[in-house]
């Protein structure tokens, strides 16, 4: 089965892997969430990270094995 995993970008640079072993409908719903990006974001925590590392989103990709 195919999974995927969701990664933060951010526009000043960096990813980071922050869950992973999801189906697609479960990537593309967090993805859909507007807590994953900070130009929709509203909580304290959203607010938080922003501050301190500038705009970011999340995305999703293929998780693949060799």
């Amino acid at each position: 089965m195919q999974t995927y995993k969701i990664i933060r970008g951010f526009f000043e640079g960096g990813s980071k892997t922050i869950c992973t072993g999801l189906t697609l409908e479960e990537a593309q719903q967090h993805c859909k969430d507007p807590e994953t990006s900070s130009s929709t974001a509203t909580s304290a925590k959203a607010k938080r990270l922003t501050a301190a590392r500038g705009p970011w989103f999340d995305g999703y990709e293929a998780e693949w094995c060799r």
